[in-house]
C-alpha cells in the first residue's frame, strides 16, 4: 500500500491537481485528499489506494519498495 507522502509526491511530479488525480482514478477529490493527509498509510479502503496508485501508475510513476 501507497503512503499519503507518496502519493502527494507522485501527484506533484506529474503535475496534477487534486482533482486531475481523482478523476484519472474515478474517485472523489475528498478521498484524495484525505489519502494526503497522512505521511504513513492513508485511512481510506485498499480498493480506493489501489485505484490512486494504479492511476499513477498509469501516468509512468514507479513505486519501489522499501
Amino acid at each position: 500500500m501507497i503512503t499519503g507522502s507518496q502519493i502527494r509526491a507522485a501527484r506533484a511530479l506529474l503535475r496534477w491537481s487534486a482533482d486531475d488525480l481523482a478523476s484519472r482514478a474515478q474517485l472523489g477529490v475528498a478521498t484524495v485528499r484525505r489519502a494526503e493527509s497522512v505521511d504513513g498509510a492513508p485511512s481510506i479502503t485498499a480498493a480506493n489506494s489501489a485505484a490512486l496508485q494504479t492511476a499513477l501508475e498509469s501516468a509512468g510513476v514507479e513505486f519501489i519498495p522499501e
